[in-house]
């Protein structure tokens, strides 16, 4: 699974450049700025990890619809969680 970390605890700003992120292309430990604010690809990650994430109280856990994409929201930061069937070419 990739993770894109987003650097801003802005709901609003992250909500509006979300679609930019996933277009960009970001290579794992590339960061970039997306309209002022930090992108990170954070590369793979467990699936354990999430899990863990999603449990904590502090964590806000987002969904997309009709994508398995997930979004975590917690300290300063999101993170987009993409699945590797998000990435197959059909």
């Amino acid at each position: 699974m990739k993770c894109i970390s987003v650097y801003t605890n802005d709901f609003e700003v992250f909500s509006d450049i979300y679609e930019k992120i996933l277009a960009t292309p970001i290579a794992e430990n590339e960061e970039t700025q997306v309209e002022g604010v930090t992108v990170n690809g954070s590369g793979d990650v467990p699936e354990s990890y999430l899990a863990r994430m999603k449990t904590k109280p502090d964590v806000v856990v987002m969904k997309l619809k009709n994508t398995d994409i997930t979004i975590l929201q917690h300290r300063d930061m999101f993170e987009i969680f993409i699945p590797e069937s998000e990435f197959v070419v059909h």
